[in-house]
């Protein structure tokens, strides 16, 4: 197995595209959950919304992540970036601090089934970490899930969409 980490770029939409499938992984998250603004709704943000926002952001240079590659193939996904671009973490009460504008937070992982429990995550922390430091990132946080009931679709992360 041949694993291969690389930075986002709005050249690399097709393969997030591919990886996070038809659906969006998380029926419909596309790594927007902690972007969304206060006063919506994750009902009416999720799915085609989250997609449209998330390329858009992409685009801009304004969403960052790391991909991870097996053969050539997107099997993995780790978002990073300065704890104000999500919106979310401003919001909850339980994750708050002091210090916002000096962390980098990583709030979303994503591995294909088939290829978890092979490192790749592991080796999407050390790409997501490497290219914060190169942007001047200093201190780093990430939140822990726990993993979803069995039957449960896919997920990036097991946040209840519905709180904050």
């Amino acid at each position: 197995m041949t694993l291969e980490i690389k930075d986002l770029t709005p050249k690399l939409w097709p393969q997030y595209e591919k990886l996070f499938g038809a659906k969006g992984a998380c029926g419909g998250c596309w790594c927007m959950s902690w972007r969304i603004e206060k006063g919506e709704q994750w009902a009416q943000v999720k799915g085609e919304e989250a997609k449209r926002r998330m390329r858009a952001l992409i685009e801009k240079g304004r969403a960052h992540g790391v991909l991870a590659f097996v053969d050539g193939e997107p099997v993995g996904w780790c978002a990073y970036g300065r704890r104000p671009e999500f919106a979310r973490l401003d919001r909850s009460p339980s994750l708050a601090c002091d210090d916002a504008q000096e962390v980098w937070s990583l709030p979303c992982f994503f591995v294909k089934r088939g290829h978890r429990g092979q490192g790749v995550a592991s080796a999407l922390l050390a790409g997501a970490m490497k290219m914060m430091k190169k942007r001047g990132a200093r201190l780093a946080e990430g939140y822990p899930a726990k993993p979803p009931r069995s039957g449960a679709p896919d997920t990036p992360t097991t946040v209840d969409h519905a709180a904050s």
